[in-house]
């Protein structure tokens, strides 16, 4: 009975294992050519025109203020799972922070689908500035449309690849932030559909090289450094140590200081 039992064990897992290989292939037939090339320092080409959602064409660059860092996401209003799940993830980190769209950053939503309408972006906007939440928030979030060269252009500055299978109709695609400083070059990539709220405004007050951000925040990004493997960030050792440091000298001038004798500290007379 026990090697009845072990043999039907050996068969699920065969099955399984059968199964799950099919799966992987077929994922993998359709996601050929498909992720994110890091192309940090890359400028974006500002001079790209597109389509926003309320008609009017467009310049990126009219997006880019010079003062205030922009979130870039590519998606498309059909996607039938994974651009849904990043922009609710993206909204819900929004919410818990301070900042609103438009007030010290901008988010910048392209639409990877040539197809795709203005009405359509304009139904998805509302859609997500509806679960946003936050009063003025509109102009601060962009949703664009534009031609397939348009599109390209601005994927391939960004590194951010992508395939259209026609059998599905739909986009094959991953799902990334990319962190854009005011001037239109890429700082970073946040990768995923949920982001660390902490994380984000970091990298937000990063790409804005300290224009933005509390002075606890301008503190912690001198004693830590962003890391991709973790897409956090994590303690910068030199830093840390180059603080402790100076802390260490200030706190021994200070004892020094207060335990002088009495002659050291009399004033002499004129």
């Amino acid at each position: 009975m026990k090697f009845f039992h072990f043999a039907c064990l050996v068969v699920l897992v065969l099955t399984i294992q059968s199964a799950c290989g099919q799966l992987a292939r077929t994922s993998l037939d359709g996601t050929a050519d498909v992720g994110v090339d890091d192309k940090s320092g890359n400028r974006l080409p500002l001079e790209t025109k597109f389509t926003d959602s309320s008609g009017q064409q467009i310049s990126l660059g009219s997006l880019f203020d010079g003062n205030r860092p922009v979130i870039l996401t590519f998606n498309y209003a059909d996607c039938p799972m994974l651009c849904k799940l990043q922009l609710t993830g993206l909204v819900d980190t929004l919410k818990q922070l301070e900042w609103t769209t438009g007030d010290r950053f901008r988010v910048v939503s392209i639409s990877i689908d040539p197809s795709e309408t203005f009405q359509q972006a304009s139904i998805a906007k509302q859609n997500h500035l509806q679960e946003y939440g936050r009063a003025n928030a509109a102009s601060g979030w962009s949703f664009l449309t534009g031609t397939p060269e348009a599109i390209t252009a601005t994927a391939d500055a960004a590194g951010f690849r992508y395939k259209y299978l026609p059998k599905q109709r739909e986009f094959s695609h991953t799902a990334a932030a990319i962190i854009c400083m005011p001037d239109g070059v890429i700082s970073r990539y946040l990768y995923g559909v949920q982001f660390d709220p902490d994380t984000l405004r970091l990298s937000l007050a990063e790409a804005a090289d300290g224009k933005i951000g509390s002075p606890m925040d301008k503190l912690l990004l001198f004693c830590f450094r962003y890391d991709s493997a973790t897409g956090k960030y994590a303690p910068a050792a030199w830093n840390l140590m180059r603080l402790a440091a100076i802390t260490t000298i200030l706190v021994l001038c200070a004892v020094v200081m207060r335990f002088r004798s009495p002659w050291e500290r009399k004033v002499t007379p004129a």
